[in-house]
C-alpha cells in the first residue's frame, strides 16, 4: 500500500475521532470519545467575540468622526490627532479602572481595550500622514506631529490613570 492509501485507511479506522473538528483525526485507542488533540491555550471564542464587537464599535466611531470632519484645514491632521489622544486616554482609563476598581472580568478588557480602543485609535493613519508630510518636504511639521502625538498620548494615559486612582482615594 502506498502512503496515500495508508492515510485514507487510517482516517476510516474506527479508533479515530474528529469530534466535529476539521483537519486530521486523532487516535482514540480507548474508545472514550475524548479528543486527545492538544488545544491552544488562551483561545476563547467569547474573548475573540468581545474583541470583534469592541472593534466594530471603535472602527465605526472612528470612520464617523473622519467623515464628519473630512474638510479639516490642510496641514496638521487634527481629527487623527484628536482620535489618537482620546483613544489613549480611554485606554489608560479602561485598563486602570478594570484592573484596580472593578471585579475581574474575562471580557471587559478585550472588549474595551483591545477591541474598541485598538480600532478607534488610528496610529497607522498617523504613519501614513507622516509619510505624506515627508513626501511634501514638510519635515518640521512631520517631526512636530510625531513628537506631539507620542508625548500627548503618554500624557493622556498618565492623566487617565491618575484620574481613576484619585477617584478611588476620594470615594
Amino acid at each position: 500500500m502506498d502512503k496515500t492509501a495508508e492515510r485514507r485507511a487510517a482516517f476510516r479506522s474506527p479508533d479515530l475521532r474528529t469530534h466535529g473538528r476539521r483537519g486530521p483525526a486523532v487516535r482514540d485507542p480507548h474508545g472514550t470519545g475524548v479528543n486527545s488533540m492538544p488545544t491552544v491555550p488562551g483561545r476563547d471564542r467569547r474573548e475573540l467575540g468581545a474583541i470583534f464587537a469592541g472593534g466594530v464599535v471603535g472602527a465605526v466611531l472612528r470612520v464617523a468622526l473622519l467623515q464628519t470632519h473630512a474638510g479639516a484645514a490642510p496641514g496638521w491632521p487634527w481629527v487623527t490627532f484628536a482620535e489618537n489622544i482620546l483613544g489613549t486616554f480611554l485606554l489608560g482609563y479602561f485598563a486602570t479602572r478594570l484592573q484596580e476598581r472593578l471585579p475581574l472580568s474575562s471580557y471587559r478588557r478585550p472588549l474595551l481595550g483591545t477591541g474598541f480602543c485598538g480600532a478607534f485609535t488610528t496610529f497607522s493613519t498617523m504613519q501614513l500622514e507622516l509619510l505624506e508630510m515627508l513626501d511634501a518636504h514638510r519635515y518640521g511639521l512631520a517631526v512636530a506631529y510625531a513628537a506631539s502625538s507620542i508625548v500627548a498620548g503618554y500624557a493622556s494615559v498618565h492623566l487617565a490613570t491618575s484620574f481613576v486612582r484619585r477617584v478611588r482615594t476620594v470615594v
